[in-house]
């Protein structure tokens, strides 16, 4: 298992974790999603709409190499939108992406 998963993982069993497209954009609106990760196969239709709330609300968005199945054999809930609610977590995640061209610290990908 890759280190994202690997920490994403941890991030459920500290519950500091949302996922689904309704409860990430809930906790954007709230101010508790420090950054936002998508899927690699996550539809382009889904992804422009996170983008724009992401834009909206000024969060990080990522969008990372690994894939929905990936995600849900960790998060035992297929998903392909991520928030992480934790500083240092998204921190420790966000490094791995970071040099690459897919992120934007502000909202914007």
């Amino acid at each position: 298992m890759n280190r994202f998963l690997s920490t994403l993982g941890l991030c459920r069993r500290a519950g500091k974790l949302a996922y689904g497209f309704d409860e990430v954009c809930s906790q954007m609106k709230k101010g508790s999603a420090y950054g936002v990760f998508t899927a690699s196969d996550l539809s382009e239709k889904t992804f422009k709409e996170v983008r724009f709330f992401c834009e909206k609300h000024t969060v990080p968005l990522i969008k990372t190499d690994v894939t929905m199945n990936e995600i849900s054999a960790v998060l035992t809930a297929k998903t392909g939108i991520i928030a992480i609610l934790d500083k240092g977590l998204f921190d420790s995640l966000s490094n791995l992406y970071k040099n690459t061209d897919n992120i934007d610290l502000k909202g914007n990908c």
